[in-house]
């Protein structure tokens, strides 16, 4: 058992509405705390009141340098602090944060995403290749709102190859983009969120935001875009390489894609496989990895990714432990090349 204190002026905080904060890192640590005043007593297993100590006493710190916690963000913090005991969490909220609009925030939910906006504020081509539900796809976009928010950038445009997962839905009636309009949905809904539905109709309709489906981006260069591609992994060799040479002056490029999860037709090759084969070493490029445990979807999603990804490698998937009994925390590398050379804006 462990007694400790906090600051007075933090305990709404820390405690949260109704000691909400409390309740969950009970849930997920397996300890009992109890609070009288500014005192908190933590009872469980050593290392687990460690840990607790850990989080409030870092969250305490956290609000008095003066950032308000929001809905989510002690998840955040349980997830990062069992992925790695020495995470330091005022310097993650702190610097992670990412501007869009109108005061919006995005902050990044485990240290591969925080690696993602660090990786596209500094570099020109980026691939994020993960599971689903990591957030590849909301980052990207949100990336591309917060450049052309600051006037980065005059331009977003959206990529995606027309490649339909496992069925076929046949002729489409319609003209162009409204033909295309079912495969760009993903990343609609990340617009719409990220943007008023006007504003961002707005900015489609004057071109600002571009649809661009992967089919038509031959002999295009891209000068002062944002440029995403998404669900990269179901663009063929040649229709990837078109797309990597089409980046022009003060032009960024993002790619995104789950190589588990490839719906081309069997004996060809996935464009995304083979660009990390011929481009890994090419300086200036970038690739972030996820795994499952940058989930963040559903709570069952994480366990449906693990199991699959040992399905796929022929072995039995690792059993989670009960909610009185989570697993210890546990220290998860770093996942993002190096690269030698300037950095481009």
């Amino acid at each position: 058992m462990r007694k400790f204190s906090i600051p007075e002026e933090t305990l709404v905080d820390v405690f949260g509405n109704l000691d909400e904060h409390l309740r969950a890192i009970e849930r997920d640590l397996g300890v009992r705390l109890s609070a009288r005043g500014p005192e908190i007593t933590v009872q469980g297993e050593p290392d687990r009141e460690a840990t607790a100590v850990n989080i409030l006493g870092q969250i305490a710190s956290l609000a008095q340098s003066g950032y308000s916690l929001k809905k989510g963000d002690i998840d955040i913090a349980l997830r990062l602090v069992r992925d790695n005991r020495t995470a330091q969490l005022r310097d993650f909220f702190s610097s992670g944060r990412l501007k869009t609009t109108n005061g919006r925030f995005v902050t990044p939910k485990s240290e591969n995403q925080k690696l993602l906006l660090e990786a596209i504020h500094d570099h020109d081509l980026v691939f994020a290749i993960g599971p689903a539900g990591t957030g590849k796809t909301f980052l990207a976009v949100a990336s591309a709102v917060a450049h052309l928010a600051e006037k980065r950038v005059e331009r977003i445009i959206l990529c995606r190859p027309a490649v339909e997962a496992g069925e076929k839905l046949g002729f489409l009636p319609g003209d162009m983009a409204e033909k295309v309009d079912p495969y760009f949905r993903p990343l609609y809904d990340a617009l719409f969120q990220l943007l008023d539905r006007d504003r961002a109709n707005g900015h489609l309709e004057r071109g600002v935001i571009e649809i661009a489906p992967l089919a038509f981006m031959r002999g295009r260069t891209l000068n002062n875009s944002f440029v995403i591609l998404d669900e990269a992994q179901n663009t063929t060799s040649e229709q990837m390489k078109v797309f990597l040479t089409r980046l022009g002056i003060n032009s960024k490029a993002l790619i995104t894609g789950d190589v588990t999860q490839v719906d081309l037709p069997p004996g060809r090759t996935s464009g995304l496989i083979e660009a990390r084969r011929v481009i890994a070493d090419v300086e200036g490029v970038v690739f972030v990895d996820f795994d499952e445990s940058d989930v963040v979807r559903h709570p069952l999603v994480q366990g449906i990714v693990r199991a699959y990804e040992a399905y796929r490698h022929g072995r039995a998937a690792p059993q989670p432990a009960e909610e009185v009994d989570p697993p210890l925390p546990r220290t998860r590398r770093r996942r993002i090349r190096s690269v030698q050379g300037p950095a481009g804006d």
